[in-house]
């Protein structure tokens, strides 16, 4: 038995394919950066308009916002320039934990005509916690005979907060 497509089902599908369309021509691109953590306040981290492909001025007139998905605003806009700045210090182990990769999603929200640019960017670890061995200095005898690979013990470190 077929089933015959009524008006509604058709409108239902016809407004669907129409939102698609609308969105998928709004969204312009997905960018990727990548910093250091613990960046100082209001470090650089690209420029919008370069990278965008927009004037300076046209973002202004366009009303451009930084918005960020993960609910705290690390990121703002340097009004005068156009940069995207740190706005608030990241620590990536408090963000990710043990995470191997650790990224922050926003949002550059322009009107008139509104478009959706998507942004990551990818907080890089530094060796902030590095391990503290208590002797300054270790002599470990090896005999040569020793096999390629051979693993020797070596104290405990403690690791730095």
């Amino acid at each position: 038995m077929t089933k015959k497509m009524g008006y509604r089902d058709w409108r239902w599908q016809v407004l669907w394919w129409h939102h698609f369309f609308l969105l998928w021509s709004t969204i312009e691109a997905q960018t990727r950066y990548s910093i250091p953590e613990e960046l100082k306040l209001g470090s650089v981290v690209r420029n919008l308009p370069k990278d965008l492909g927009l004037s300076l001025s046209e973002l202004f007139d366009r009303k451009l916002r930084v918005a960020s998905e993960a609910g705290e605003q690390f990121f703002s806009m340097d009004a005068g320039k156009g940069e995207l700045v740190v706005n608030d210090s990241i620590d990536r182990e408090a963000l990710s934990g043990q995470s191997a990769s650790c990224v922050l999603p926003l949002q550059i929200v322009i009107e008139n005509p509104l478009h959706l640019y998507r942004l990551d960017v990818e907080i890089k670890d530094i060796n902030d916690n590095y391990p503290i061995f208590h002797a300054k200095e270790l002599s470990i005898k090896i005999a040569e005979s020793a096999a390629v690979g051979t693993l020797f013990a070596l104290e405990n470190a403690e690791q730095m907060h």
